[in-house]
């Protein structure tokens, strides 16, 4: 798939995520998520199919688009924005769907996680500052979470072509509300060794109705790249290939995937607030391959 643009970069993200705790949808802020153009077009696409589990978060699509005519978009005035350095535009188009541990049973399963779906369009932007050497990056969310987001019917319609196993228990799924999430990344350079390795601070908040948490924790590169906090334009490479990988703790408040959401109680099936694990690790690593205007990663 090209698209028959002149601005234009091809992204495409084949992501297998297999954390059970705390996975979701990949972030598209962080550095080692750079792509040196203004204008590009994102595909990724996560499922646990990859490593054979198909339980807990199984899978996400989104469909990302950059550009700064997007800077006029109504929703990028309650984005916080620092003022300096080059800024990013975005919106994001995202579904995911959450899975117990048994994908055919009619019954609910006591103690595991609820079948979950969600679906949302993000608002986005991403400043780096090459003199500070950090990046802020701020996000709104609205969708909505329940069956309104048709995790049923796309995970079903994915199993059927994978032949795979015929899909029970999506009738146990938590019910229809409002996903409304603000989000706020900061990342700070620690160290770089010419474009060969690159190590990082980050933080992150969410708030709203979807996942309340603060994480923390240092992300690194290393191949051959271009330094993410240069503006774009400078220095560029025809190819581009590293390795990366991040550790966090997250402190979680609130998780509508396995609680329900804030406002419809009306659930089959949720985990009771006193059962969720409040201290979470995360850790994920990954492959990129830069050529030109085309962008690959698995991770």
């Amino acid at each position: 798939m090209f698209l028959p643009f002149k601005k234009y970069g091809l992204i495409f993200f084949l992501t297998a995520a297999c954390s059970p705790s705390i996975a979701q949808l990949t972030d598209n802020t962080s550095t080692f998520r750079s792509f040196e153009s203004q204008y590009y077009f994102r595909f990724h696409f996560d499922n646990d199919f990859f490593t054979r589990m198909d339980y807990y978060y199984s899978q996400g699509i989104s469909l990302e688009y950059v550009h700064p005519a997007l800077k006029r978009n109504p929703f990028t005035k309650l984005l916080i924005k620092a003022g300096h350095g080059d800024a990013d535009y975005g919106i994001c188009f995202n579904i995911s769907a959450y899975t117990p541990t048994t994908l055919n049973s009619d019954s609910i399963l006591s103690g595991d996680r609820p079948f979950t779906a969600t679906m949302s369009l993000k608002s986005f932007v991403v400043e780096s500052d090459s003199i500070r050497q950090d990046r802020i990056a701020s996000a709104l969310t609205i969708g909505v979470i329940g069956p309104a987001a048709q995790g049923k019917e796309i995970q079903t319609r994915i199993h059927h072509w994978l032949n795979n196993i015929l899909l029970r228990g999506w009738q146990y799924q938590v019910q229809n509300d409002i996903l409304l999430n603000y989000q706020l990344n900061y990342e700070k350079k620690l160290l770089m060794a010419e474009d060969l390795f690159l190590l990082n601070v980050t933080g992150e908040a969410r708030l709203g109705t979807v996942n309340d948490k603060l994480s923390g924790g240092f992300n690194f590169m290393t191949g051959h790249f271009k330094d993410p906090y240069l503006p774009v334009g400078r220095k560029k490479y025809k190819m581009s290939y590293y390795l990366y990988g991040q550790g966090r703790i997250n402190l979680i408040g609130y998780d509508a995937s396995l609680q329900g959401g804030l406002f419809n109680r009306n659930n089959p099936y949720t985990i009771p607030a006193a059962d969720i694990t409040r201290i979470v690790f995360q850790a994920d690593a990954g492959l990129v391959l830069k050529f030109k205007k085309i962008y690959l990663s698995y991770s």
